[in-house]
């Protein structure tokens, strides 16, 4: 099937619109997340503290296969992704009308974590959808490539707005106006899903249950799964330096906020540059090299913020940094879709994603810890550990065994 096929534009479209509204709703990198970290530095938050805050928040992200293997197993009103997924954004629009109403940070933390799970479980689904989906039509590799476009275009957006809302507004005042905009987000996705998806009904009825049996049992026996996993854990393990950086740009570099913003702004167009380089020139790509060339860029990426001090070096480091991750996260997010058992795209996927997102967390912490007790608050250091490590990814591509054909040309008919 070509990408003309009436079914395949209307899943693209589908892709586009849910994942514009994760993106602008995730805490961790959506309209809220500068509002939320400048508020909390104005409390007096360290690096690490603030750091441990987002980490709590990115718990629901790690039982990602809770939500699937939920949808796998259990259909709601007879469907398992379509109404659970509108379920979810209709609970994320209530979550974040009521942090911007309340505004306390005390009474607020229980309605971010309530937003974390929605869009967790709204990204658990979405993933499912994209793994039994792309076997179906033989484009993982285009929905994958669709789905971070327009993610990350909502998080260019988000980010530009978010500074812009720090530097105008009193960092209360951002926080409320960050979650007012982040309420009306999902709304484009509540009304998208049950226009858009074409989802055949499911019951729960004993040959139903033995099929997702199955592919959950074949799905906890794959040495294969269990392999990408390992590899994506230390994929993300690298010390992360998001939250140390930002106060070296606040506190050093003496930058705005509205263009530290703006720099969120860029490191996104930088992933939709990647995004469009794998559409164009990558897609025909076998995954192992990809993997190599993505490690490689990751590295690169990750030591040009050596050279990070100025405006205008901020700009072009950023724009790099964007243009590798997007080519890394689409080569493994296609590697995780392709070893997802029938059955189980649902706990498979969101299981993968889960390993990430734990090794994120520890990531991003070990970064803060190393910056703050180790470092004595020097970026440079933190930097060269992190590029180095990455570096060191390329030696466990060979443990996948993968073979030699691209996503596209493995099933061409």
């Amino acid at each position: 099937m070509k990408n003309q096929d009436p079914a395949i534009r209307r899943l693209m479209l589908f892709f586009a619109i849910v994942f514009v509204a994760e993106g602008i709703d995730q805490g961790r990198v959506g309209v809220i997340l500068q509002p939320l970290t400048n508020y909390l530095k104005t409390q007096g938050w360290s690096p690490l503290e603030v750091t441990a805050y987002f980490g709590a928040l990115n718990f629901p992200w790690v039982i990602k296969p809770v939500y699937g293997l939920v949808s796998d197993f259990v259909p709601l009103l007879g469907y398992r992704r379509t109404s659970y997924l509108m379920l979810a954004s209709a609970a994320a629009i209530l979550s974040y009308a009521a942090i911007a109403w309340l505004g306390e940070p005390a009474a607020i933390a229980p309605f971010l974590v309530l937003t974390a799970y929605c869009m967790a479980t709204a990204s658990t689904l979405c993933g499912a959808l994209l793994a039994e989906n792309g076997r179906t039509y033989r484009q993982s590799s285009l929905f994958v490539g669709q789905q971070w476009l327009w993610f990350n275009v909502a998080i260019m957006a988000s980010a530009f707005v978010g500074g812009e809302l720090v530097e105008h507004l009193s960092a209360a005042g951002a926080l409320k106006a960050g979650a007012v905009i982040a309420a009306l987000a999902p709304i484009a996705m509540l009304t998208a899903t049950p226009l858009l998806l074409r989802e055949t009904k499911s019951t729960i009825d004993r040959q139903a249950f033995r099929r997702s049996l199955q592919g959950l049992l074949a799905a906890l026996r794959s040495r294969s799964l269990y392999l990408v996993a390992a590899f994506l854990f230390l994929y993300s393990f690298s010390p992360g330096f998001g939250t140390p950086l930002y106060y070296h740009m606040t506190d050093q570099l003496h930058f705005a906020q509205s263009y530290i913003g703006l720099l969120g702004s860029i490191t996104a167009a930088g992933w939709i540059a990647g995004a469009l380089v794998h559409r164009v020139a990558l897609r025909r790509i076998a995954p192992k090299p990809l993997l190599y060339l993505s490690v490689l860029l990751g590295t690169a990426s990750t030591a040009s913020f050596l050279l990070l001090n100025d405006e205008v070096s901020a700009a072009l480091v950023n724009f790099g940094f964007g243009v590798s991750s997007m080519i890394a996260t689409i080569a493994t997010l296609t590697l995780a879709a392709r070893h997802c058992p029938t059955g189980a795209e649902g706990f498979a996927f969101a299981g993968l994603m889960s390993v990430s997102n734990l090794a994120e967390i520890f990531s991003i912490n070990i970064g803060a810890w190393l910056y703050e007790h180790v470092f004595d608050s020097h970026l440079t250091p933190l930097i060269l550990v992190s590029a180095a490590t990455t570096a060191a990814i390329a030696l466990l591509v060979p443990l996948l065994r993968l073979d030699g054909q691209s996503d596209e040309s493995r099933f061409a008919r």
